[in-house]
């Protein structure tokens, strides 16, 4: 790792020097919950520019926290999985979050709202169980956004295929759902519900879809754990 370090013999000095760098315990989540691409790592750490990405997982590789493959026919394109190591980081990764849910003030948390990760997160924890058996269209629309950010498309195919399009797909939409990307937000995060939210989302389309969006919803995976904070 290309940083002084901490000079200590401590376990937990030795790997805080290779975990607590800039953004690596944010793609250490991402590499958990099951990117292994280069672009969708990119789509889990919108912020982080691509060449830092690159350094990241180039130190994690040399740490052996990480495994660079050759994706079969497709030269010159890898995915990157985790190890043996890595993988037991699982619950280390998973602890770190549950005591932010769980200590962390949420207004803090809402501060630093990000269309792009929480649509990336809602496709990727999406349940597909309550929708119709075929194909489904959800559009969200955030009104206060740039256009350039302000609308997305969820598919869902059977039996649990979740697409995320940024540009219209050209189907016909089962559902329109219109609030604030703070609204948003603050449900995924299981800070609130739709139900109490309601009076701020507007939802127009198909009944039993509108009626199921709490279950359909893809909530963040610590949205269970309650706040703790006063």
């Amino acid at each position: 790792m290309p940083h002084a370090g901490f000079k200590q013999f401590c376990p937990v000095a030795m790997a805080a020097e290779i975990l607590c760098t800039r953004w690596t315990m944010v793609l250490l989540r991402e590499l958990i919950a099951g990117s292994t691409r280069f672009n969708d790592l990119r789509r889990g750490v919108p912020k982080m520019s691509p060449t830092l990405l690159s350094q990241r997982l180039k130190d994690l590789e040399a740490a052996g926290i990480v495994r660079r493959y050759e994706i079969p026919r497709k030269k010159g394109l890898y995915e990157y999985r985790l190890t043996p190591a890595g993988e037991d980081l699982r619950p280390v990764v998973e602890a770190v979050g549950i005591w932010g849910q769980r200590w962390v003030e949420s207004q803090l948390s809402l501060k630093n709202l990000d269309p792009s990760l929480l649509m990336w997160d809602m496709r990727r924890n999406l349940n597909p169980q309550p929708l119709p058996n075929r194909r489904t269209v959800i559009q969200l629309m955030y009104p206060e956004l740039p256009v350039s950010k302000r609308t997305w498309w969820l598919l869902v195919d059977p039996p649990g295929s979740v697409d995320l399009c940024w540009d219209d797909p050209g189907f016909d939409i089962d559902l329109f759902v219109t609030t604030d990307l703070r609204t948003m937000t603050a449900i995924w995060m299981g800070l609130t519900s739709v139900e109490k939210e309601s009076s701020k989302i507007d939802l127009v389309g198909d009944k039993a879809v509108a009626r199921s969006m709490q279950q359909w919803l893809g909530l963040s995976p610590f949205a269970a754990e309650a706040k703790r904070v006063p």
